[in-house]
């Protein structure tokens, strides 16, 4: 294993909710993401899903609640937990869940991406 640039493996793809990822360690994870606009509301029935903003702003809605997420600044939204990302301009970030978690949970639809892709 060498050591990871997170601002080049960023460099190299440019579409929205598409996660890509960098490394694992054991059964998890680490993805890198650029969202902009709307994502779909849905849940992770068997895992927590961490947020982790690396350049730009988000929120996260909630049922009763909105999180909003600045540089440098991380979330976890519980297992089970309803939830929808949101970023008005691109925002870059890390995500951390175990391997084999699909980006649209437990929603199909146009925004789910091909899982395990890695740069």
């Amino acid at each position: 294993m060498s050591k990871i640039n997170l601002r080049k493996k960023l460099e190299k793809f440019s579409e929205h909710w598409s996660p890509k990822v960098i490394a694992e360690m054991n059964d998890y994870q680490f993805k890198l993401v650029k969202i902009k606009g709307d994502f779909v509301w849905h849940n992770h029935a068997d895992t927590d899903e961490t947020f982790i903003v690396i350049e730009g702003e988000m929120k996260i809605e909630f049922e009763d609640k909105t999180v909003e997420l600045t540089e440098g600044e991380m979330y976890v939204v519980p297992k089970g937990v309803e939830h929808k990302p949101y970023a008005e301009k691109e925002c870059k970030i890390m995500i951390i869940e175990p391997r084999g978690v699909v980006n649209t949970g437990n929603t199909e639809g146009d925004l789910t991406a091909s899982n395990d892709v890695w740069i």
